[in-house]
């Protein structure tokens, strides 16, 4: 009889966790591999963006243009993207790849790196 109700346990135990893994009532799983890939690139380029590969990852980013590329700035609040602190001017794109000096939303000069 032990051995039984331990394994009635066992089995509702896991009955019940695995139940817990499925979606919602009428949700989707995300999708993943090049599926993913797929649905951002079309997204990217549904929004006006370029989809690119870039870095030494090889990853796949979104550039968007930004409205007020050029414009002059003085911290980084003043721009979509950022404040470029040799020109103090708004860049061109978002996201801002690879290493630039910027202005912080206080007007302090820093080095960023974004890959």
């Amino acid at each position: 009889m032990r051995m039984r109700r331990g394994g009635l346990i066992f089995a509702t135990v896991a009955i019940l966790a695995l139940l817990s893994c499925k979606p919602e009532a009428g949700g989707k799983l995300e999708p993943v591999g090049q599926q993913r890939t797929d649905m951002l690139h079309a997204a990217c380029i549904k929004s006006g963006g370029n989809y690119i590969r870039q870095g030494s990852s090889a990853a796949f980013y979104c550039l968007n243009a930004t409205k007020d590329a050029g414009k002059t700035c003085s911290a980084a609040g003043d721009c979509q993207s950022g404040c470029l602190a040799r020109s103090h001017t708004c860049a061109p794109v978002k996201p801002l790849l690879g290493c630039n000096a910027i202005l912080t939303s206080e007007g302090t000069e820093v080095m960023q790196c974004v890959e």
